[in-house]
């Protein structure tokens, strides 16, 4: 009798094993393509921190630095498929997915400061556009901004005609690629995790980049030249898998969206000064030579850039490129 109650608890538990696994932390794996010393990389072990210890250990994240789980072009996919439940990518990033609207953003000195971007990033035009990418099954739960980037080549970039021949890597956005052409620079689309070795080798001449990520990847030991020219804007968006998230059992949610809260209020901060430091150390570091813009080197830039927003009209339409300027405070004449 004793073995016949052994062996029925034991086809009990095989045969329920939801009772097992409810006492399982739930994984969150959380990939991303920059350094751990990076604002995203800290914001992540940030996150980390904060969802273990809201949900009181039923949630464990697992981070994935520096491509370490998946490249640019696979981790939307894996997001997609749920092989992973976090992502931060670049919204350039979201025109694969069908999502066009959000290369908008890249527009040049649309959002070159932190009061216009995040007037942006507060307005209901990112709700809306992020129901077009809950209907691709992925699902924004915040924007992480990272500050304006700056270019780095092997020759100064003091003029547009300086761009002209230049193999420029960029991102996969539409608008960078008419901002590349415009400048009379040939765009590279390139993963973040092979650019380092295309800069040294001289498959691109030069990138554009946020001093922070150019300082943890050492992009500037195999660049000679960097101009501080804030043209542009990187944004991150945390992302996840909309169904995973809404399936979310109801006693880890709300520790969950703290972390997400309290996560991105760390990273806006955390980059901010990182991005101020990085820039100082790279220039202290002697080994490529820095370049900040005159008011009217800038203005010459500007003049030639804003015929991309009027070429992108045809891609976004006026009125969405006009509701964008409102949010922002931006006009093409500023």
């Amino acid at each position: 009798m004793r073995k016949w109650l052994i062996a029925a608890a034991a086809a009990a538990v095989f045969m329920a094993p939801g009772a097992v696994m409810a006492q399982q932390p739930l994984i969150i794996k959380f990939s991303h393509v920059v350094s751990p010393d990076a604002p995203k990389g800290k914001a992540a072990l940030k996150f980390k921190e904060l969802a273990e210890k809201y949900t009181d250990g039923k949630v464990k994240v697992e981070v994935y630095p520096n491509s370490s789980l998946y490249k640019d072009k696979e981790e939307l996919e894996a997001l997609q498929l749920g092989s992973v439940q976090l992502l931060a990518p670049s919204i350039s990033k979201f025109g694969p997915l069908g999502v066009k609207e959000y290369d908008v953003f890249d527009l040049p000195y649309l959002m070159v400061d932190d009061a216009r971007a995040r007037a942006v990033y507060d307005s209901p035009i990112l709700a809306e556009m992020g129901h077009k990418l809950d209907a691709k099954g992925v699902h924004p739960l915040a924007y992480w901004d990272n500050g304006a980037h700056v270019y780095t080549c092997n020759k100064p970039l003091i003029t547009p005609e300086d761009f002209r021949g230049l193999k420029m890597r960029i991102q996969g956005s539409k608008v960078l690629d008419a901002v590349a052409r415009e400048l009379g620079a040939i765009p590279q689309i390139m993963a973040f995790s092979e650019l380092y070795q295309a800069l040294q080798t001289g498959v691109v001449d030069g990138e554009d980049n946020v001093p922070s990520n150019i300082l943890t990847q050492k992009f500037y030991e195999v660049q000679k030249d960097l101009t501080v020219s804030y043209h542009g804007r990187l944004t991150y968006s945390l992302i996840t898998n909309k169904k995973f998230w809404d399936g979310l059992p109801a006693d880890v949610r709300p520790g969950l969206d703290r972390a997400v809260k309290e996560s991105t209020e760390f990273f806006n901060e955390t980059a901010a000064k990182d991005n101020t430091d990085a820039l100082e150390k790279i220039k202290a570091s002697g080994k490529i030579e820095v370049h900040v813009q005159t008011p009217e080197e800038k203005q010459a830039w500007i003049k030639k850039l804003m015929p991309v927003h009027k070429e992108m009209q045809s891609r976004f339409g006026k009125d969405f490129i006009d509701q964008i300027y409102k949010a922002s405070g931006f006009t093409p004449a500023s």
